[in-house]
């Protein structure tokens, strides 16, 4: 029996040429994009920095926002992303896709866009930060912890579950590193 190919690919600053999160957060408010760091910056004792400042970033911006809105507003964010994906990645996802390989995004980009853009790209699946809700109305609160470093791996074995898969993976930067580790062939871009 053939064994499972998969390649996983992270977001931004792989497929995409920059960042597509901050651009996505300033429509929400800079000044509460400002009141988020000052508070991660007083409050902030150990850990990593950055995973405290999206979690504070996003309580901020989206406690009590409309669930069915973000998500209305990720797609339409979403069709505009195309215009900063690198060629030569798309070259690379269609060249898996077209082997038959079953394509995953993981990424710490927030679900109400990657997984539209993962649709239109061909994912098959889609990893990445979810908010929580409650009653039609967002906590602010991720569901688990950000996609990035250990957890982006720890999310991607997940998806694999045991099987005996032969691995590609692409990425970027330090956030992707345990990512390109377990894979078979990895490839830092």
């Amino acid at each position: 029996m053939r064994e499972r190919v998969v390649a996983a690919f992270d977001f931004d600053g792989t497929i995409t040429r920059r960042d597509t999160l901050f651009p996505f957060l300033r429509q929400y408010g800079v000044g509460k994009l400002a009141k988020a760091t000052c508070k991660t910056l007083i409050g902030f004792r150990n850990g990593d920095i950055r995973n405290a400042l999206k979690k504070n970033t996003l309580t901020e911006l989206f406690g009590g926002y409309p669930t069915d809105q973000l998500e209305i507003e990720g797609k339409s964010y979403a069709s505009t992303i195309p215009n900063f994906y690198r060629r030569e990645i798309l070259k690379r996802i269609d060249f898996h896709r077209h082997q038959g390989h079953q394509l995953v995004l993981v990424t710490g980009s927030l679900g109400c866009y990657a997984r539209p853009a993962g649709e239109a790209l061909g994912f098959d699946h889609v990893i990445a930060v979810e908010l929580m809700s409650s009653l039609g109305y967002l906590t602010g609160e991720m569901d688990g912890v950000n996609v990035r470093g250990p957890e982006k791996a720890r999310r991607l074995k997940k998806f694999l579950k045991s099987e005996s898969v032969e691995l590609w993976a692409y990425g970027n930067s330090s956030g992707d590193r345990e990512m390109l580790e377990m894979a078979d062939h990895a490839e830092m871009v």
